[in-house]
């Protein structure tokens, strides 16, 4: 949201947030893809032209049925991050960390190696990051030592780059740095997804001109709490006002 935002300024752009049944992680293929499409049914009753699927889970299960589905843009995650990743390493060997259901999916694998079929790819998942980013717990010394743990097996692998196979990570970015290596590039797909976005609005015009430009955000969850409220503020820098949409 906060990359749209910086690359779109002037977009209307409605966030919805499945707070009541994430995280996505943890839940079978067949779950996510129901919850893709009741989603994605509430932001077009809200006027959606395009969908950005802003969930690397929801991303590796997801967009093909979404696609044949709706006749619309959907935006995943996991492509732009695998281009920018292959453009910046310089040795082919690159990391990934991510839920269990992302990198059990090997979703980032096949599309590295499509691209590059002799880069090297490693991947990690990292179940506790989540809930200690929703926790709020980013500068806590035990989240250190568990970015550490979670990281050290990639690091005997001399990864070069490493991805961040999951949206909520770029919340913990100066700690994965730190605890990865300043030589390791690490890869934060949301400015390609924006990029993305930017490249059809200006190759569309007719995409163009169904797009309301009156600088109008709206913020959608499922469930609020208070503890998303402040993570929301302290990501966008703005303050916001949550709607509830319970589905």
């Amino acid at each position: 949201m906060r990359a749209l935002m910086e690359c779109l300024p002037g977009y209307d752009i409605l966030y919805f947030g499945d707070t009541a049944r994430t995280p996505y992680g943890s839940k079978s293929p067949s779950t996510v893809v129901k919850y893709a499409i009741e989603n994605t049914e509430f932001l077009l009753s809200e006027g959606a032209q395009a969908v950005v699927l802003a969930c690397n889970t929801a991303s590796s299960v997801a967009p093909d049925i979404l696609r044949r589905r709706y006749d619309i843009p959907f935006f995943e995650v996991i492509t732009p991050a695998a281009a920018m990743a292959v453009q910046a390493s310089r040795n082919g060997r690159i990391g990934i960390i991510g839920t269990r259901a992302t990198v059990a999916s090997g979703v980032y694998e096949a599309v590295i190696q499509k691209l590059r079929p002799e880069y090297r790819v490693f991947a990690s998942a990292c179940p506790l990051l989540v809930p200690l980013v929703e926790e709020g717990w980013l500068q806590k010394p035990e989240t250190a030592m568990i970015v550490k743990k979670y990281l050290h097996p990639l690091k005997t692998r001399q990864i070069d780059t490493l991805i961040l196979g999951c949206t909520l990570y770029p919340l913990l970015i100066d700690l994965i740095q730190a605890k990865i290596g300043q030589r390791v590039r690490v890869i934060d797909s949301s400015t390609g997804v924006a990029n993305s976005m930017q490249n059809l609005i200006e190759r569309d015009t007719d995409f163009q001109k169904r797009l309301k430009r009156d600088g109008c955000y709206r913020f959608f969850v499922s469930d609020t709490t208070p503890q998303f409220q402040k993570i929301a503020r302290s990501i966008l820098k703005r303050p916001i006002r949550l709607e509830t949409h319970a589905g």
